[in-house]
Order: structure tokens, then sequence, then C-alpha cells
């Protein structure tokens, strides 16, 4: 099936997160039409990809980026819905690439084991064209996510697997073969924030409960009480790539990249020191990405939260190669090091680097640790799993994260 869009409607602002073959995409900044020279374009928001802790590891180029400001264009550029056509065979038209002028910002599957997969996927399950963003060029500028994306030819299609109905009021609707799915957190992004429930987003944005699997073709119920309005920490999970979307507003409560830094010369400042080799600890700084540890970098006993230097005994082998036990309190558990969080737009507060999540040793607040750690992210066909938002770690333990245990200078 093939909706056909209208480009001669004045719609608002559209960006399309595209998959083509095995990577996705979605938004880059234009200036704004009423900017002048020197001044800032108007920023609808900004979209974050979980699991890259600030920057892709080839760094951010182009439409590969882990974030992405979207701003108002010079002219509108929204498609709606205009006719609808039944085709038999849908591979020889024209399909999506992430070379084509529409495309706006490409994501590739993430990893949930552990960090991101920056490469291509052998098999991704991220649509070609997985969803668009459309935002009202007026304030308050509303965001709408919709399913699927129109082509340069502005054509939508969908697969023959794909959900697909006619609408009572005679218009076409469907689902992308494994949808795209959206959860608005309860409270707004904030200290105060819960988890929401997770909803599937259709064609012409209409909102449904999750269906049984995530490619069954029998829709869910629609929810008529809820809409496809973008709020600030919703997230957008694409089956593969999982997006934050933080507002202006929002940004503006997150912690800037500069108090990060202050955060991590603070705790350096302290003097934090190993209880058994009583070495001197010290967070390394960004610049020097994770690479190997150094000498000085704290490492955690995960499971109770004593932060020591790297040293060998201790291991459990019988219980696995990480497996230590910690010499303070004889707990057994992982034992790793520890990485300051680096993506700001990912914090609920400003607070100190108290907590770190299991098993990965990424180091936040305490209240974006234990967000995200009740958190639950979809995985698989039918799978939910809290996840490290740094890293895509899958989270262990009874809570998720561990309050880090520091032991200051004897002098």
């Amino acid at each position: 099936m093939v909706l056909e869009g209208n480009p001669e409607v004045g719609s608002p602002r559209t960006s399309d997160l595209q998959h083509p073959e095995n990577q996705g995409s979605c938004v880059l900044s234009s200036p704004s039409e009423d900017a002048q020279p020197g001044e800032e374009p108007i920023k609808y928001g900004e979209l974050i990809v979980l699991g890259y802790n600030g920057c892709l590891a080839s760094g951010d180029k182009g439409r590969r980026r882990s974030r992405l400001a979207l701003s108002r264009r010079p002219h509108a550029n929204g498609v709606k819905p205009d006719v609808m056509h039944h085709i038999s065979t849908p591979l020889v038209s024209k399909i999506g690439r992430s070379t084509e002028n529409m495309i706006d910002f490409v994501v590739t599957d993430t990893s949930p084991g552990g960090g991101a997969a920056e490469g291509p996927s052998a098999q991704s399950t991220i649509s070609r064209y997985a969803c668009r963003i459309l935002c009202d060029r007026r304030p308050p500028y509303t965001a709408r996510i919709y399913a699927a994306g129109f082509d340069a030819s502005s054509n939508i299609f969908l697969g023959e697997r794909a959900a697909k109905w006619r609408t009572p009021d005679g218009l076409m609707d469907g689902l992308t073969t494994n949808g795209v799915l959206v959860m608005h957190p309860a409270g707004g992004f904030s200290e105060d924030s819960a988890p929401g429930v997770w909803r599937e987003i259709s064609v012409c944005g209409n909102v449904y409960t999750l269906r049984d699997s995530r490619s069954a073709q029998q829709r869910g119920k629609l929810v008529e009480n809820e809409s496809n309005v973008l709020q600030d920490g919703s997230l957008i999970d694409l089956c593969g790539a999982t997006l934050l979307w933080r507002t202006p507003a929002g940004l503006l409560r997150a912690p800037t990249l500069k108090q990060l830094e202050a955060q991590r010369q603070e705790a350096n400042a302290a003097r934090p020191q190993c209880p058994v080799g009583l070495s001197t600890l010290a967070f390394p700084s960004p610049a020097r990405g994770r690479t190997a540890p150094d000498k000085q970098q704290p490492w955690v006993y995960v499971r109770c939260g004593h932060v020591h230097g790297y040293h060998g005994w201790g291991c459990r082998r019988e219980r696995g190669p990480q497996e230590r036990e910690c010499p303070l309190c004889r707990l057994v558990g992982p034992y790793v090091p520890l990485w300051l969080g680096q993506e700001a737009g990912l914090c609920l507060d400003p607070g100190p680097p108290s907590h770190a999540f299991a098993p990965c040793g990424h180091v936040c607040s305490e209240k974006t640790a234990r967000y995200w750690a009740q958190t639950p992210l979809p995985h698989g066909t039918h799978a939910f799993h809290a996840a490290c938002p740094f890293c895509g770690a899958w989270l262990t333990g009874e809570h998720g994260c561990v309050r880090l245990i520091f032991q200051g200078p004897l002098d």
C-alpha cells in the first residue's frame, strides 16, 4: 500500500527518521526564516539517542550524530496524506536511502548488551523511513510524532505484512512493520518524574495500546484520551534505537557540560583514596574518551558501592571473570571502572555524581540513576528491560544502580 502526500498544503515543518538498508535516520537544524545574521534560530527541541554518552565513537558527522537540534526551517516542508493506492509490486517503487534530501537524521541500531553498535547491523529492525516529526511554526511550537515518513516522491510505503486499515472518516491508517513506540513520563522530565506507559503511534498519529508483539498484524486498542504530542522527556523507540525528546525549557533545567566538568573537578579535588592501596583516585578528563582505565581510575564493587583503585585480588573465578570479593564488606559481585555520564540531556537534575549504574559503572546523580533504573525500555519483539542511558547496557541487581562509597584522604 502507498499513501501519497500533498506537499502544497502548507503544513508544519516535518522531520523524517529513516532507516536505509541497515541504518535509520533523524533531523538537522535549519536557520529560522525570521532570524537575522548573528541571531539564534528558533529551536523546537532536541533528540538524543540513548547509548552514546554524548558523541559517536567515530565523531558526530553530518546526519549521523548522537544528538540533534530541531530548528525552524526557512520554509515549511510538511507533507500531509492525500490519496491512497494499492500496488502489487512495491519493491519496484523508490524506497528510502540516507542520501535523500528529506532525510534529516540517520540512526543505527544500538547494542543492548553494553554500548552502541555503530557499524551496520546484520539484521537491523529499524524501518527505512521510521517516523516523522511535525512542529508548529508558531508558539508554543508543539511537536507531534507520526509513524513512517514520506519519500522524495511524497509517498509512504507500508510493507505487505504491516498492519493497515481504513478509518471511519475514509482515510487510510497503518503501523510500520516493527512499530514506533512512545512513552511520556509522568510528571515531566524532572526530579519528580516517573515512567509512563508505552504506546504505539500510527501513520496518522493516532495512539494505540501495544500489539501482542512488535510485528503482529493485529493493532492494539485505540487510546482516545492520549495524543501524539511530544513532551519534555518523551521516549521514542524505533525497534533498534531509542531516542529522548527534550524541549528548550527542559534543557534549561538540565546540567550543562561546564557544570558536569566542575563536578568532576570537585570530586577529584576531594582526593578520594583507595581504602586498601591508599592511592589517590581521580576521574579522567572526558577528552580522553573511554579508553583503557588509567592507574588513578576509580573502580567500584557494584553490589556494595565501595570505591577502590584497581587491584588484582579477591577474584572469584568460579563465579565469572569479573566477580570479585570486596575487601571491606566481603560481598561478591562485578568489579568495574567508573565513568562519568557526559550526555547532560539525559540527566534529570544537576545533582552531584553520587550513584553508578550496575554493571556498567556510569556515574550520575541519584535522581537520574533511580529514574532510568525503573524505566523499562523495549527490547526485541515484546520484552522490556531497564538499561543505562549512557551506554545501553542492561541493568542488573535489585535496584539497577548503587550509591558510591568513597574514602577521603587520611590527612
